[in-house]
């Protein structure tokens, strides 16, 4: 009953937060890039960094932030993840790396997952990100390019990314 009830409040929240999205610097260059990882989807996080590579960006100007469904129960050094549970019931984030995270100015944020997922439709929706990336596979709205590839067909993504990024005139 809790999770139907945490569900509605999200959809809600995700709601008034798409209404609310400043849209003024969806031209600008890329000089930062963000990704926002399903870690149950894809774990291999060196092939982003090499994908901002060949955009022209440095590692310092590339960060990545994992969500896990479920929290595994070994330790982890990592600090850029989070769950299910750094979630409230009315859909409120308690974990202040990922509020740091989503209220960074990316200048493109990927939404690295392919099917539907509350939290970080959650996430992608709150972030302060001027211009966000996602897959076809994912509601269209919380996005203003959709990739029409495979996203673990990493060559496929970096062509497809780079290409489009370079149409609309935001890398070189």
């Amino acid at each position: 009953m809790l999770k139907i009830f945490q569900k509605k409040q999200i959809q809600k929240r995700v709601s008034a937060l798409l209404k609310a999205r400043d849209t003024s610097k969806l031209n600008d260059k890329v000089s930062t890039i963000g990704f926002l990882i399903d870690e149950d989807f894809f774990q291999d996080f060196e092939k982003l960094f090499d994908v901002s590579k060949e955009m022209g960006l440095q590692s310092k100007d590339v960060k990545v932030f994992t969500f896990m469904m479920v929290k595994k129960k070994l330790p982890s050094l990592r600090q850029n993840q989070i769950n299910n549970k750094d979630f409230s019931w009315k859909g409120v984030i308690r974990n202040q790396n990922a509020i740091e995270f989503l209220e960074k100015q990316f200048d493109v944020l990927v939404g690295f997952y392919n099917s539907e997922n509350d939290f970080l439709d959650l996430m992608v929706a709150q972030s302060k990100a001027n211009f966000k990336v996602g897959f076809k596979e994912v509601d269209s709205r919380f996005f203003d390019l959709i990739l029409s590839v495979n996203p673990l067909n990493i060559n496929d993504f970096k062509r497809e990314l780079i290409k489009y990024l370079r149409v609309l005139n935001k890398i070189k």
